[in-house]
């Protein structure tokens, strides 16, 4: 693993200018080398920005939609039209706007009972990347005020799952919504060539701080466990998040 890089922004808005350059670059060049490219990504506000941004030009028009595939980290158990579905968010945002094929969005079948969702996905994913973990080109993903990131939540021994690649996550206690969900487990979160953490909001820093200046404390800060095993980690953050970590 490479050192973590982290990059502030001066607020919500040129985060999202920022993420939507490096999405749009990166994606170009893995095309480029590999012919398609590969990414799981997050529902919450802080993404919703992006994703609205890469739906508009001049960030549309330099991505070739047909050879990208979204898949998400973690999917709440709804429907995909419940306000609360990380699909029904990035769909309506973005890939609805887009010109990208059915086929290329997997979504998480959060409307099943959250083990057979779990199953479910974890089936897509094999038939996708084959019997090895899957590398992504790209996870974004979000930071918790618990430290939770995906939905692999503080105290929740599914966290430490190992031999599964889509985890079903109970959910009992805060933060709400109190809804189980299937979450990517850390070994593919760690597999992937490049992880993006994207955070924003004075609400945000103390946590971020501990995360990445405080002691080791993955039962409760599962976001520290992220640490991809050969690829980039990266920390996409805004200057109120940032407070705590400047110096």
């Amino acid at each position: 693993m490479s050192m973590p890089k982290v990059e502030i922004s001066e607020n919500g808005r040129s985060l999202a200018q920022k993420a939507a350059r490096y999405f749009v670059n990166l994606a170009r060049e893995t095309i480029l080398r590999e012919g398609r490219f590969t990414v799981a990504i997050s529902g919450g506000s802080t993404p919703k920005q992006t994703y609205d941004l890469l739906a508009l030009a001049p960030y549309r028009n330099n991505l070739d939609w047909f050879r990208i595939h979204f898949f998400w980290v973690d999917e709440r158990c709804v429907p995909p039209d419940h306000s609360e579905s990380n699909y029904k968010v990035a769909f309506e945002s973005l890939l609805s706007l887009v010109p990208i094929p059915s086929e290329n969005i997997h979504r998480i079948p959060g409307e099943l009972p959250v083990q057979k969702a779990a199953q479910a996905y974890e089936k897509d994913l094999q038939k996708f990347f084959g019997d090895t973990t899957p590398e992504f080109c790209l996870i974004l993903l979000g930071l918790g005020g618990d430290g939770h990131t995906a939905s692999l939540f503080p105290g929740n021994q599914v966290t430490l799952e190992k031999d599964n690649w889509a985890l079903s996550v109970t959910h009992t206690t805060p933060p709400a919504p109190l809804i189980d969900r299937v979450s990517l487990s850390l070994a593919v979160i760690n597999a992937a060539k490049n992880v993006t953490f994207l955070v924003s909001g004075a609400e945000k820093a103390k946590v971020l701080a501990q995360v990445l200046k405080g002691p080791y404390q993955p039962d409760l800060l599962p976001a520290q466990m992220v640490k991809p095993n050969g690829g980039q980690l990266l920390w996409l953050v805004d200057q109120p998040a940032a407070e705590f970590i400047k110096s």
